[in-house]
This record gives structure tokens, C-alpha cells and sequence, in this order.
């Protein structure tokens, strides 16, 4: 997109044509634009299914039908964090999980939740092996999972759900449509508008590769719930105020107490440095200063409250970029009585020079 133009987008909100869009693009900017250029703009947003036409539409509709239709959602990090090859993939987790590093938690049973990263196994390998190891215990005992996974792409949507199953190296994980029909029976369908997200969203996809290791052929089901910006709540609100988080947590509340659930927030913490918009790139004190605010927040995690944990990051403005606070708050709304224990915390770096990080961490629910 040509930088000159950019300010046009403001404007095509669908009430005007090509004429008024000339008129107001030059009244603001002070620009000479022709109808041509306009017209060559139209058209190539057009081509790439940027304007919400009918065009767009129906080639929307045929992906989502496509992927509704397909056997499993493909998984997209095979072959980039992890290999593809069932027998190389296992090699490759195995490495990870016996470099773990064992504590008095090592798998512990009756846990009701786990934070672990969705950042790219390469860089985040440790943090998962670390979190996992504690939690395999309560892994291989649980019938249902319910992975909370950060959507990226989500804007304000609250929660997206889908019926399809989740491959890994070693099958599809079949996603439990009676709990999901639950779910939107009280939520509603518009839990299902931004439903093709699923199919490019990777943060659900990193903790079903760890629970599918772990489960070593033994079947099971998982509910997977992409979570979108809390963006809309900063004002004050709190998010569980929303009437379709509110009935997505009676719902889960109310199988957890009939089926053993685990509960998976996939989910990294701060995004700072250049390559997320801040001015200056990380040294050494800075990234030390965050980990005295990472571990302040962790903290407040440990407590297993969701409005605790809401209103430090709200108080802070979200000055850090926490892109795993929609689905740690919902799982800890979701569980009762936790407390969390930290099995891990690093700084990845997010570009060449290592100015701009991406801080992870693994940590375990019990009952308190």
C-alpha cells in the first residue's frame, strides 16, 4: 500500500463512491489524486479480498466450507518448529522433555491448569519441556482438554470455537462437539463467525503437539477456544461482565465438574522492543526491568484469581503487549481454588540484534 494513500482507507467505509472518495482524500490531505489511480486501488484490494463485498464473501464462505469439510485442520508449524515425521517429531519433543529440568512438582497428578507458550518450539523449547514434564502426570489421567489459545488475528471478538479436529504427527485430536454444541447453545453461533482463524491461528496447534507426545496413543478429546483482544475492556470494564464469556465459564465450570478437564492457556507474555513499536531497542537493564515486572505479573498469576490478574494488566495500561492475557484470564475464571507454581521463565529474542523479546512462561494450577 502506497504510504501516500493510506489515509484513503479512513474513508472507504462503504458510503462512498469513487467520486466522494477523491473529493474527501484531497480535502484532508491537500493531495491531487486521479480517478484512475482510485479506480487501480478499488480493484487490487478487490483482487486480495480486502473489501467486504460479496466477492469477498463468497470466497470466504467456500474456505470456511473447505475447512469444515476436511478431515482435520493441517497443522501449519509441522515442518518449521517441529518435523513432520511422527518418528522424528517424537525424537525431537524427547530431546526437550529429558533435558527438563525435574522439581518437587514432576508429575504431579490432580492439576486443573497449565500456562504454557505458544512461541515456536526452537526458541521456546525449555519453557514447554519444563511446564509439560510437571504436567504429565495429570495429562495422561485427564479425558478432556480445553486449550485457550491466543488469536492474533481476532480484533474484539471474545472467544471462537469449531468443530473440527486438530492433527498433529500423530493423528487428529477429535475436539468434543457435544461440549462445543453446549457452548454455543449458550454463547450463541456468533461464537463461530471468525471460525476459519482456526485454520491459520498457531497457538492452539503448539500445546496439542505436547499433550498428543505425552498421551502416547491414548485417545482423548480437547475443546479448542481461540480467545480475541481484550482491547474493548480497558475502559474499565471488567471482561467477565461479557454475557458470552460469562456463559462460556458457567459451561466449562459446569463439565469440569462431571469430566477430569485440564485446562491449557497457550499463551507468551510481553512483547517489547522495535519489532513491536517501541522506540528503542532492550539492553541489558531494560530486559532485566522486565523481568522484574514479568515476575511482579507472575505473581499475581499465582493467585489463580482472574480479576487479580485483570486488573494488573489493566492498571498498567498493557504497556507490555501481554498477548496471552485473554486466555490466561479465562482459564483462571474457569478454574476454583487454584494456585500456580512456576516451572519456568525466559526472554526469546523477537529480531536479529536481540533489542525486541518476547517473554514466556510455564506455570501449573493445583488445588489450593
Amino acid at each position: 500500500m502506497p504510504g501516500l494513500l493510506v489515509p484513503l482507507l479512513a474513508l472507504m467505509d462503504g458510503s462512498r463512491d469513487l467520486a466522494t472518495l477523491k473529493t474527501g482524500f484531497e480535502l484532508r490531505t491537500g493531495t491531487p489524486v486521479t480517478t484512475a489511480s482510485l479506480e487501480r486501488l478499488v480493484s487490487a484490494l478487490d483482487q486480495a479480498f480486502l473489501l467486504d463485498n460479496k466477492r469477498f464473501a463468497q470466497a470466504n464462505a467456500r474456505a470456511l466450507n473447505e475447512f469444515r469439510s476436511a478431515s482435520f485442520r493441517k497443522p501449519i508449524l509441522a515442518g518449521s518448529s517441529y518435523p513432520t515425521d511422527a518418528d522424528e517429531a517424537r525424537s525431537y519433543i524427547s530431546r526437550w522433555f529429558n533435558d527438563a529440568q525435574h522439581n518437587a512438582l514432576a508429575e504431579a497428578t490432580g492439576l486443573q491448569g497449565v500456562v504454557s507458550p505458544h512461541i515456536d518450539f526452537p526458541r521456546g523449547g525449555p519453557t514447554y519441556a519444563d511446564v509439560w514434564q510437571c504436567a504429565a502426570g495429570a495429562v495422561r489421567e485427564a479425558d478432556l482438554f480445553v486449550i485457550l489459545g491466543t488469536d492474533h488475528a481476532a480484533g474484539n471478538a471474545e472467544i471462537t470455537l469449531t468443530r473440527q479436529a486438530y492433527a498433529t504427527p500423530w493423528g487428529a485430536i477429535p475436539t468434543d462437539q457435544g461440549v462445543v454444541d453446549r457452548l454455543a447453545a449458550e454463547a450463541g453461533d456468533e461464537v463461530f463467525d471468525l471460525e476459519l482463524h482456526h485454520r491459520g491461528e498457531h497457538s492452539i496447534e503448539t500445546a496439542a503437539v505436547w499433550l498428543h507426545y505425552l498421551r502416547e496413543g491414548e485417545p482423548f478429546s480437547m475443546i479448542p477456544i481461540l480467545c480475541g483482544s481484550f482491547a474493548p475492556f480497558m475502559d474499565g470494564t471488567s471482561p467477565g461482565s461479557n454475557s458470552r464469556i460469562e456463559a462460556m465459564v458457567n459451561v466449562l465450570r459446569s463439565v469440569a465438574s462431571q469430566r477430569r478437564t485440564l485446562f491449557v492457556a497457550a499463551a507468551d507474555l510481553a512483547h517489547v522492543g522495535p519489532a513491536f513499536g517501541d522506540h528503542f531497542p532492550l539492553d541489558v537493564v531494560a530486559k532485566s526491568a522486565l523481568a522484574e515486572k514479568d515476575k511482579e505479573m507472575l505473581q499475581v498469576m499465582s493467585t489463580g484469581t482472574a480479576e487479580g490478574f485483570w486488573n494488573h494488566i489493566r492498571d498498567e495500561g498493557d504497556r507490555r503487549r501481554i498477548c496471552g492475557l485473554p486466555p490466561i484470564y479465562l482459564m483462571l475464571a474457569i478454574m476454583t481454588q487454584a494456585a500456580g507454581h512456576l516451572t519456568g521463565y525466559a526472554q526469546c529474542p523477537a529480531d536479529q540484534d536481540g533489542g525486541s523479546v518476547v517473554s514466556i512462561c510455564g506455570m501449573v494450577y493445583e488445588s489450593d
